[in-house]
């Protein structure tokens, strides 16, 4: 199956799939951090119409659509003005909505639950996201983590552990994404694909189109 991952850098949903024997290709403006040949390097936006059986967009610039950022949109970060703010609320809900889309029939993008500004840019039939957490699929970490579907099953969970006690030091432990400080990484640590929500991805998603295809 012909598999596209966009907007994805650290190749984990990619290799997720082609774990399991599927033609899987990663695409993002930035290289891959892996190297890896089966990463396209440019705009998703020039690749949809290539023939993919599935489409899962994991990191589309949200900061401006999701509810932890509309602050700036009435209170600009220093340095910044609400023109720019409300310029780049345009161009993330532009990208979002020319994934949503896409020629595909099977196709999931991730993304926060967004505010009221960002939603009224977007497409009519966009469903509610599906929100999942990392601690559903083995991972020790929280992060509410939304998939809007199209021709896909919601993902169940595979590893639901025990969550720690609020407040404790291993609750902080498993809030490590959110606490993450300033830094010119902090975007790719608080963007990062869990392994587990990937594996759970590939199998899940992955047999269901298989399932549709040699019906």
């Amino acid at each position: 199956m012909r598999v596209l991952i966009g907007c994805e850098t650290s190749g984990v949903m990619r290799r997720a799939f082609t774990a399991l024997g599927h033609d899987a290709w990663s695409c993002d403006l930035l290289a891959a951090e892996d190297g890896s040949n089966r990463h396209i390097r440019g705009d998703i936006r020039d690749h949809l119409g290539d023939g993919w059986d599935l489409l899962v967009v994991c990191h589309p610039p949200c900061t401006r659509l999701c509810n932890s950022g509309v602050r700036w949109l009435s209170v600009p970060p220093p340095g910044r003005t609400r023109a720019e703010m409300w310029a780049e609320l345009d161009e993330g809900a532009a990208l979002f909505a020319a994934c949503w889309e896409a020629p595909v029939a099977r196709l999931a993008i991730e993304n926060p639950v967004m505010h009221r500004h960002a939603r009224a840019r977007l497409p009519e039939d966009l469903p509610k996201p599906q929100i999942v957490q990392p601690w559903w699929f083995g991972e020790p970490a929280k992060k509410a983590t939304g998939f809007y579907l199209r021709g896909l099953p919601p993902l169940a969970p595979t590893d639901r552990l025990t969550l720690p006690s609020k407040g404790s030091p291993e609750d902080h432990r498993w809030q490590a994404v959110h606490r993450c400080p300033p830094g010119p990484d902090r975007w790719r640590i608080r963007s990062r694909t869990f392994e587990g929500i990937a594996a759970a991805c590939a199998d899940q998603w992955g047999g269901h189109a298989l399932r549709e295809i040699a019906a």
